[in-house]
This record gives structure tokens, C-alpha cells and sequence, in this order.
């Protein structure tokens, strides 16, 4: 008597703290300086050239976008593109499970420290909620699938590289999941869920997302950009801002930003040569 008084207690406890489901409501966020401190593919870059992927010439221009991307807070399009560019050429001919392994050790190594927790918390709240979480972002979808299992969300869409017989080629299959691109994977995620847009929810720091913002009954400003700010504002979304001492980031304060961020990339490819 007393066993069962205790497994229909302990069955009550559960269902009272059960998530109810919410199928129709989605939250998407970007990941670069949304969810993550930083560009994803600059931190991604940074481990490669660790494992020897490439060169101490291609490491020292990373550093110098992934300065600037940190301190300025501004996504420089090209600088973007070009370093996704190269990150497809170093991964020619690598195996995908390859990436998948070594992946899920950057995240461990460069990415994990720099999870804004404000963000993190937004997008508990939504799973919280019952809703779904989905990661939105022009990085490789294998990188931003291990971002999303790692943060316990439910998925991820990303740029996808293309493979032969699980080898990448080197080649984009499609377009970089970047501006209006990533509007369109949102719309189609939401018609295969069976999401109402209206009811779903959308985070990005950069105005290069408003196509995505847009869509949304819920489009929320995370540390942005000065147009996405000015845009949020005029049109009452929601902004949080966790980055402190956005202030400094003036030319000055930007360009020793740059300097550091250059004399560290030195010493680790001279460490690397004592190394060899």
C-alpha cells in the first residue's frame, strides 16, 4: 500500500513539473555575437590552424576579422565571406566525421567560454516554454549542429559544404546561409514543423537579419548593430544588450584590439615552429 501511496506521488511530482509541448511556436537565433562572443568560424579557423589545417599567414588575417567583428560589434560582409571562403578550401578533402570530431573539441577549447548567458537564458525560457530552439547561422551546419546539441536546443541550420562519399569537396551546396537566405530556411523549417510564424520568436545582433526578423510575431535586438538598434526602436522590439564596455570600442581602443589580437597570433605559430 504504502509502495503505491509512493509511485503515485512520485508520478504526481513529475507531471507537475512535465514541459507542456507548444508545437506551433518556434524561437531561431543567429549565433555570432548573438549566442556566442565572437564569429563561430573565426573561433572555428583558430582550431583548425591548432591542428594544422593551414597556415600562420591565414590564421594572423583571421585574427584581424575576428578583432574587429569583437570589438567593433560590426559584421563586415566581406571579411565574413571571404574567411568562410577559406574555411570550405581547408576542410577540402578532410572527411566529414573528421570535422564532426574535431568540432566538437573547439567547442570545448575556444567556444563554450564566450555562450553570452543572457542569451543562453532567453533561449531556456523558450524551451522552458515547450517551444522548439533553433540555431540560425551562415556557418557550416556541422559546427552549428554541435553548437545546438551542446546548448541542449533542438536543432540548427547552416551553410552546408559539400561532400563526396563523406569527403568534402570543398564546394557550397547552394547559397551561404546569410540575409534573405536564412528568411527563406525559416519560412521552410516553419511550413515542415507546422510553425505559426506569428507565435514565433527571433534573435539576432545584426541588421543583415531583419529579413528574418521580420518574419516573426517576435523579433528581439540582442547586442546589435547601430542600424538593427535604431531599426528595433522605431519599431518597438524587444533589445537586450549584454556586452559591457561597448563605449571602448572606439578607433583607437579597435585598432590595439587588432594589435593584440595580431602579436597573439605570433606567438603561437613561433610556438608552434619550436614545436616542430
Amino acid at each position: 500500500m504504502l509502495a503505491g501511496e509512493a509511485s503515485a506521488a512520485a508520478a504526481e511530482v513529475e507531471t507537475a513539473f512535465a514541459v507542456p509541448h507548444d508545437p506551433t511556436a518556434a524561437a531561431f537565433f543567429d549565433v555570432d555575437n548573438t549566442v556566442m562572443q565572437g564569429a563561430s568560424i573565426f573561433h572555428l579557423a583558430r582550431g583548425l590552424y591548432k591542428r594544422k589545417f593551414f597556415t600562420t599567414r591565414e590564421l594572423v588575417g583571421a585574427a584581424w576579422k575576428q578583432a574587429y567583428f569583437r570589438f567593433a560589434g560590426v559584421e563586415d560582409p566581406e571579411h565574413v565571406e571571404s574567411a568562410r571562403a577559406a574555411a570550405l578550401a581547408f576542410i577540402a578533402g578532410h572527411p566529414v566525421s573528421e570535422l564532426e570530431l574535431v568540432g566538437n573539441e573547439i567547442f570545448d577549447e575556444t567556444m563554450a567560454d564566450r555562450i553570452w548567458p543572457g542569451t543562453r537564458a532567453l533561449a531556456q525560457r523558450h524551451l522552458d516554454e515547450g517551444q522548439h530552439v533553433w540555431l540560425v547561422t551562415a556557418a557550416p551546419a556541422e559546427i552549428a549542429r554541435i553548437i545546438a546539441r551542446r546548448l541542449g536546443l533542438t536543432g540548427a541550420l547552416g551553410t552546408v559544404a559539400e561532400s563526396v562519399d563523406g569527403v568534402y569537396t570543398g564546394r557550397l551546396v547552394g547559397d551561404m546561409l546569410h540575409g534573405p537566405a536564412k528568411a527563406e530556411a525559416v519560412t521552410a523549417l516553419a511550413r515542415q514543423e507546422g510553425y505559426d510564424l506569428e507565435r514565433c520568436s527571433a534573435y539576432s545582433d545584426s541588421s543583415n537579419d531583419l529579413p528574418m526578423l521580420s518574419l516573426v510575431g517576435y523579433p528581439c535586438a540582442v547586442n546589435p548593430d547601430a542600424r538593427l538598434r535604431d531599426h528595433a526602436r522605431k519599431h518597438g522590439w524587444e533589445i537586450h544588450d549584454y556586452r559591457t564596455g561597448r563605449k571602448a570600442a572606439k578607433a583607437g581602443l579597435v585598432g590595439a584590439a587588432v594589435a593584440g589580437a595580431l602579436t597573439g597570433a605570433g606567438l603561437a605559430a613561433a610556438r608552434a615552429r619550436r614545436h616542430e
